[in-house]
């Protein structure tokens, strides 16, 4: 856009003396009706900077390159454990079945370690595996037998609150056990030093990530729906997706899932659901997940949902369509696990 503006000179009146015998004259300077015309006004735009690096768990770019080896911590998902602590920095959470239908988290940090996690519980022989195939430092507070065994024979480096409790993982007087169990992330790497395990990445997954949000929507649109575990509200989780930020927020029985050290809304890029064979196995309700075959699975993301696969490629659990990795939105990434039994369809609903 063009702009104009008009200066008007005015050149001083010089009055000239005439002597006695002459006639005074008086000399003005014309006027200078010019207008100065000016180039187009620039706009500076931000270009936008493009980071060298990114985020294999998360897609989200960095300035340095992140070597850290990736940290699977169980976090109880007990009425009385929430809020909890750090969920809101896990690249990934992984959310499944222990005994009857309660839900346990397996977190995965690696972009970054928050100062507090917790609380922490018992592990079970499918997060030892999942633990195992991101070969990440699995970190829990007890066992069970399956899981004591495996970890005993360090089928992954770890480090558990049977041992070092007081010592690595610390009690919070605000709560009672077993919900009550926390480690810092100075104690983590102060226990994986106590265990000689090394803490730089060896194993990069194969995640695939979106460039920009351009061919995202092909898919279905949902923007509300909900995964319940069992009966009653206790473990139903409802999302929704916030259109403004391109993310998604979670409440379970009601209640929106916080991080407690920040009191804010955790924002989810992906939720992922996968339907996995579940089978009981002992009296006291303990389950049997066959994480090796594959199957079907749900993706929600930008407001979009479709119908995928997932797979166990090298351990890790895939999501996949057409036969290659399904790209991710940046950001964090839940994964829901679906008994083949009731199956997708059923715990899987559509909210208006």
């Amino acid at each position: 856009m063009f702009k104009q503006w008009g200066i008007l000179m005015l050149a001083s009146v010089l009055l000239v003396a005439c002597s006695d015998k002459e006639k005074g004259t008086e000399e003005v300077n014309p006027v200078d009706d010019t207008i100065e015309e000016v180039g187009e006004e620039v706009v500076e735009t931000e270009e936008e900077v493009v980071l060298p690096f990114t985020a294999p768990f998360t897609g989200v770019g960095s300035e340095k390159e992140l070597t850290q080896r990736p940290i699977l911590v169980t976090i109880n998902n007990h009425p009385l454990a929430r809020p909890q602590s750090g969920i809101a920095k896990a690249d990934i959470i992984y959310e499944m079945l222990a005994e009857g239908n309660v839900t346990r988290f397996l977190a995965v940090y690696q972009s970054e370690i928050p100062e507090k996690m917790g609380p922490v519980r018992s592990a079970r022989d499918y997060f030892v595996d999942i633990a195992r195939g991101l070969d990440a430092f699995y970190v829990a507070h007890g066992y069970s037998p399956d899981a004591q065994s495996m970890l005993s024979s360090r089928v992954v480096d770890n480090i558990n609150g049977m041992q070092y409790d007081g010592i690595l993982f610390e009690r919070s007087r605000e709560r009672k056990a077993p919900h009550n169990s926390y480690i810092s992330k100075d104690k983590v790497l102060a226990g994986a030093e106590k265990v000689k395990a090394s803490m730089e990445i060896t194993k990069i997954p194969r995640f695939s990530f979106f460039d920009s949000f351009e061919g995202i929507k092909i898919g279905n649109p949902v923007s509300n729906f909900s995964i319940h575990y069992g009966a009653g509200s206790t473990f139903e989780n409802e999302y929704t997706y916030i259109s403004e930020e391109g993310l998604y927020e979670r409440e379970t029985a009601g209640a929106l899932t916080i991080d407690k050290e920040t009191d804010k809304a955790v924002k989810i890029a992906n939720i992922i659901c996968m339907e996995i064979p579940h089978k009981i196995i002992d009296s006291s309700g303990r389950r049997q997940l066959s994480l090796n075959d594959g199957g079907r699975a749900y993706i929600f993301q930008a407001g979009i949902m479709k119908e995928i696969e997932w797979e166990n490629i090298d351990g890790i659990l895939m999501p996949m369509e057409n036969g290659v990795p399904a790209k991710l939105v940046p950001g964090q990434t839940w994964i829901s696990f679906i008994p083949t039994n009731p199956g997708l369809e059923e715990m899987v609903t559509y909210l208006p």
